[in-house]
């Protein structure tokens, strides 16, 4: 299968191109660079050379807290970057699949979101986000929406790496303990890709790591595992905080938790519990360090 992959250069994107490769699948990857998906003419030209079977687009606009001034950039990478390259993958026949985000529910839910409930995005970047899924499911004939949530990996900045940097530097450090969601591993979240982009069982799918947890409780488990699997502890107290406290521009889904139902009624297998992805990211990260500090 031939498989061109936007946002290549992002932290998903770059574990996809990995996954993808390592295969045996022939792989295109894009980043910014080499492929401007505002730029239809640029889409076009680039899809017609290398005629995919499949796009992975992952190129996405996801600074949360600048969208909220940054309108129209949001808008223009989300939606119109997403409508170009939906355009040309029908030009092709390719398969599309389109990486989104908790953000596109409002948080208010008791239970977990499930694929088909309604949406209400609060911020621009989830209201970018959910115009660039109507787009998708109104122009492709072979779509693939992948919901997913709190990711972190190896590549790219996140919550882990913001963590492990901040407990070395400070004693004490306030994390947020009334929003709750999932915390995904970029390389489990590539190898559910890899499998659902090889069948045809279209349609919205929710994935992250199975199990839930507070940003606080996040932030916990990553000390205590950093301890485990690295062998020595971080002197750093994390203290819960709330929201109020930390007021953002964009506003953040309080729920985040979503039900994998379509990955069951589908036959797939889940993603393994969220804090087994983040024991495997510790050891990548050490393992990286090491050969970097050789």
């Amino acid at each position: 299968m031939k498989v061109l992959v936007t946002g290549a250069g992002g932290q998903l994107g770059k574990d996809v191109v990995q996954f993808f490769g390592e295969a045996g699948h022939k792989v295109l990857p894009c980043d910014r660079a080499s492929l401007n998906i505002t730029d239809f003419g640029m889409c076009l030209e680039r899809v017609q050379e290398f005629k995919p079977d499949a796009i992975i687009h992952c190129a996405a606009y996801t600074a949360v807290d600048q969208a909220e001034a940054d309108i129209d950039m949001a808008y223009a990478v989300n939606v119109v970057g997403t409508r170009n390259m939906v355009v040309v993958a029908e030009q092709v026949k390719a398969k599309f699949c389109y990486i989104s985000t908790d953000y596109v529910f409002d948080g208010t839910a008791t239970a977990a979101y499930r694929e088909y409930d309604n949406t209400n995005p609060q911020s621009i970047y989830g209201k970018s986000k959910r115009a660039g899924e109507i787009l998708v499911q109104s122009l492709s004939s072979a779509f693939f929406i992948v919901r997913t949530s709190w990711v972190y990996g190896l590549h790219g900045h996140n919550f882990v790496k913001t963590m492990l940097k901040l407990g070395q530097e400070k004693s004490v450090l306030k994390v947020v303990n009334d929003q709750k969601g999932s915390p995904t591993y970029t390389v489990d979240l590539a190898a559910f890709l890899l499998e659902l982009v090889q069948t045809e069982k279209y349609g919205i799918y929710h994935a992250s790591n199975e199990g839930e947890c507070t940003w606080f409780e996040f932030a916990q488990a990553i000390f205590a595992e950093v301890e485990n699997v690295w062998g020595h502890a971080y002197p750093v107290r994390v203290v819960p905080c709330t929201t109020d406290e930390f007021p953002r521009p964009a506003p953040r889904p309080r729920n985040s938790v979503m039900d994998h139902l379509s990955i069951r009624t589908n036959g797939f297998q889940d993603l393994r519990p969220w804090r087994e992805g983040l024991r495997d990211c510790l050891r990548e990260i050490k393992l990286k360090s090491k050969k970097e500090n050789r």
